[in-house]
């Protein structure tokens, strides 16, 4: 039995296109008093040749890639998603088929809106503690409703994939084993009670939002000794629906168990938690992908130089959170640097409030349920070739009878 356990290697794959978020604010007539509250730059958006499996795979192929022939070694592919294409079958099956993975190997899905990540990535660690060796691969992957459009959720959700690599080389982030804090309740704050529908009440999930990030991080300092909210973490990671939630919450958990003033917690946001917010700030939330995107934020733009333990919390509506710990090297900014997330970002199409909005509407075509399927470039071309042409991407190419098929741009 290994005593580490945690992430090898990691890698976000954040859409192929984007809009920006104060333009869409002035289109819907949205009130712009509270745009700043958002603190977002850009939401990414997918084009109708993409999906939650497309991203998945689009994610995963650098990890894979690098693994050789390792990629043997992978004994499972645990998918996290609220943006599921079908009741039975899970999206782990498309991506182990265009990954080419063995077929010694576990496929399933994990759901708790935006927990399933954490719930997938715990999983995983818990089977590389008692299998050392072994590997698992884990995917969050989400991406937003169409039903969003007109509202105040609009602006902020995103899509994006993170993959990651669990071993028991973490040569990203090594969890503390057993230092987990936990908080799970019913409370209906969103939901997605049909495959075209997103809907809940904003103040209840803010609400909740906090209430477990008290409550999970009480629970971990039960656990663990001489904990300080200050002293023992460098850094925090949040699950990321819009930077502006995260630094409401982070602002009152400070008030709660730290009694400090304002200017204090500004300074000590702008420190332990801004650096993880850079990616976010450009994609949107992107549910259960939103707390690892931060985490490569944080390990992209902050300045790691020796081995740093970092605190994480987890939410899902619904609800379930944790908050937990782990070990960030000084290697992770290396490893991850050569993903070229950034340039991946800026690489994104830029669309203008006319093409988003066909877009949207061609999106509707092709999601949870749709039986037939055949994805055109007419009215796309430019879009589609300056985004995939060339590239070997995974992409849609169409649906027959249901079943998903894909190819390589």
């Amino acid at each position: 039995m290994s005593n580490l356990a945690g992430i090898e290697d990691i890698n976000a794959y954040c859409g192929s296109a984007f809009i920006r978020v104060r333009e869409l604010f002035e289109a819907r007539k949205l009130d712009l008093s509270r745009f700043d509250n958002l603190m977002m730059e850009n939401k990414s958006v997918s084009l109708p040749c993409e999906d939650v499996v497309t991203c998945a795979v689009n994610a995963a192929l650098p990890l894979i890639h690098s693994l050789g022939d390792a990629k043997d070694k992978i004994d499972m592919v645990i998918t996290a998603t609220e943006s599921g294409l079908d009741f039975g079958k899970s999206v782990s099956t498309y991506i182990h088929k265009y990954l080419e993975l063995h077929t010694h190997c576990r496929l399933f899905e994990v759901k708790q809106a935006c927990y399933a990540g954490t719930a997938a990535l715990q999983m995983a660690m818990n089977y590389v503690w008692v299998n050392p060796g072994r590997k698992v691969l884990v995917i969050a992957s989400d991406e937003a409703r169409v039903s969003a459009r007109m509202s105040y959720a609009e602006p902020s959700q995103g899509v994006a994939s993170v993959a990651m690599l669990i071993g028991d080389n973490p040569r990203i982030f090594s969890a503390d084993r057993g230092a987990n804090g936990l908080c799970g309740y019913e409370i209906m704050d969103t939901c997605r009670p049909t495959p075209d529908i997103e809907t809940g009440d904003p103040d209840i999930s803010l609400y909740s939002y906090i209430d477990c990030l008290e409550k999970s991080y009480q629970h971990y300092t039960e656990k663990v000794d001489n904990v300080d909210l200050l002293n023992s973490f460098s850094y925090l990671v949040f699950h990321t629906p819009f930077a502006g939630m995260v630094k409401g919450a982070h602002r009152k958990l400070l008030r709660t168990v730290k009694k400090l003033k304002p200017a204090d917690i500004d300074t000590i946001f702008r420190q332990q938690v801004s650096p993880s917010l850079m990616y976010c700030q450009q994609v949107g939330n992107v549910y259960s992908a939103s707390t690892y995107l931060a985490l490569c934020g944080l390990i992209d733009h902050a300045e790691i130089q020796q081995p740093v333990r970092i605190g994480i919390f987890s939410y899902g509506s619904g609800c379930s959170s944790e908050f937990f710990s782990g070990i960030v090297l000084p290697e992770a900014r290396q490893i991850l640097k050569g993903k070229h997330i950034q340039q991946h970002l800026d690489e994104r199409v830029k669309l203008d409030i006319a093409a988003y909005d066909h877009v949207l509407n061609e999106n509707e075509k092709n999601h949870f349920g749709i039986k037939d399927y055949q994805f055109e470039t007419a009215g796309y071309q430019d879009l589609y070739n300056r985004a995939f042409s060339g590239k070997g991407l995974l992409v849609l190419d169409k649906v027959d009878n249901y079943h998903r098929i894909y190819k390589w741009s």
